[in-house]
């Protein structure tokens, strides 16, 4: 590139730098609170009714999870999930529910390309790159467990 086109880049990030918006941080961050709060807070309420029911902590464990995941991904396919996550921003990315719309919001959106090359190939491509750097270090952690308890 010569020096003109040079410029001209230098020019283009800035004007393009000083006309996007800027977000309201404290706002996110109260959002998110609110939000990944609530969700968390509906989980506790399938814990504590699922303990009323007479289950065992690790069969309570195991079932609010799962509906927490079915709440996830029904109201993902609904519309839903993704409306109160343009509303409520990160609050609705962590929880457990969030991992569910990140498998389901690729696979309704590639459900046209059919069940193997669409639905298959990228029901996986957010959530992906988080189960294997998840799973990953979830084993470089038990190596590391392994070594201090036992070998130390």
């Amino acid at each position: 590139m010569d020096k003109k086109d040079s410029e001209l880049q230098k020019k283009f990030h800035k004007i393009a730098k000083e006309a996007e918006p800027k977000p309201n941080l404290l706002k996110n961050c109260i959002m998110a609170f609110l939000f990944g709060g609530a969700i968390c807070t509906i989980g506790q309420v399938f814990f504590n009714l699922y303990t009323n029911f007479g289950f065992d902590k690790d069969e309570v464990s195991i079932l609010v999870s799962s509906t927490m995941i079915f709440l996830g991904a029904f109201l993902t396919g609904l519309g839903v999930y993704d409306k109160l996550a343009n509303y409520a921003g990160a609050g609705t990315v962590v929880p457990i529910t969030g991992f569910a719309n990140s498998i389901v919001s690729p696979a309704i959106e590639f459900k046209s390309e059919g069940y193997v090359f669409g639905v298959g190939a990228k029901m996986f491509t957010i959530a992906g790159p988080v189960l294997v750097y998840g799973i990953s270090s979830s084993v470089l952690v038990g190596i590391v467990y392994y070594i201090v308890k036992y070998v130390m």
